[in-house]
């Protein structure tokens, strides 16, 4: 009965959200915003590993929790780039992975100025658990008859101009909208929408020894409103950084993260929620870990 609860719980907040966003969410979007925009891979002058984990609303059961892993970079003597990653988003008995490679192509816009354009494709798979749903009818047992995915062909596109202390770049993911048959047609179908995403950055000298960098990334889903993440962080030498994001409609979230010889990465950020649903849990936990490798670019 407890679980049931929590279930029917889950369920009723979930809808809005649902509604809103089909894609994994990021606090820390500036910190691998390669995930975001398939564009960034090649516009670096070294290849590096991030990896994510998001805990989203503590204290619920079967809340959501994402892991991500990525590794990109440039080649060595021409203006592209190569990557790839995998994702896997869990909400109790829903999960989505997916596996994806990239390539970017990058031109001189001007003397320190370039676009870089990038396509990602690969594989996701859907897959809904039905053992573990408790259904409100007894009588109702179709899901519950066993375990059922589907896997289809995904691809998201991207555009990133950029110079030394900024960038803006737009990006679709979604882009076939595949309609996924879960069990019957009898229940109807389930299509994945076209995500849209704006996002920059600039930043500034403020100081001998800090930086500011003010973000922004709005993220568009039809039919309904876009939501839009404002961030500032403040970075001390290069090494440690503190930070601040404000999501519309969802949340507050507070970052802070340390760079080790300019190589290894960290960053968390705490999420506090703003909607009817932060009643109901203890925020959100975002973890963050990258390793930076040598420099391979020849200019």
């Amino acid at each position: 009965m407890k679980r049931l609860i929590h279930t029917g719980l889950l369920l009723m907040l979930l809808v809005p959200a649902l509604r809103a966003q089909q894609l994994s969410l990021y606090s820390q979007f500036m910190f691998n915003r390669y995930v975001l925009n398939p564009a960034v891979a090649g516009t670096q002058d070294f290849y590096q590993i991030k990896a994510n984990s998001r805990f989203q609303w503590t204290g619920i059961l079967d809340a959501p929790q994402t892991v991500s892993f990525s590794v990109f970079g440039p080649h060595a003597s021409r203006p592209m780039g190569f990557g790839g990653y995998i994702l896997n988003d869990v909400t109790g008995p829903t999960s989505r992975t997916g596996m994806y490679g990239t390539y970017a192509y990058n031109v001189a816009v001007k003397d320190d100025i370039r676009l870089s354009m990038g396509l990602s494709f690969g594989m996701l798979q859907n897959k809904v658990d039905g053992t573990r749903i408790t259904l409100f009818d007894p009588n109702d047992h179709a899901l519950q008859q066993g375990v059922y995915s589907t896997i289809v062909p995904d691809a998201s596109v991207g555009l990133y101009m950029y110079g030394e202390n900024w960038y803006v770049g737009a990006s679709a993911f979604q882009l076939f909208a595949n309609s996924l048959k879960m069990y019957d047609e009898r229940n109807g179908l389930n299509r994945l929408k076209v995500h849209y995403y704006l996002m920059g950055q600039y930043t500034f000298e403020a100081g001998d020894h800090f930086t500011v960098a003010p973000a922004i990334l709005i993220k568009k889903t039809a039919p309904v409103p876009a939501q839009v993440d404002f961030n500032a962080k403040v970075t001390y030498r290069k090494k440690v950084w503190l930070g601040v994001s404000y999501r519309t409609s969802d949340a507050v979230a507070l970052l802070v993260g340390y760079i080790h010889n300019e190589k290894y990465y960290f960053g968390y950020s705490y999420d506090i929620g703003i909607n009817e649903i932060r009643k109901y849990n203890n925020g959100s936990h975002e973890i963050m870990l990258g390793v930076r490798f040598n420099n391979i670019k020849n200019r």
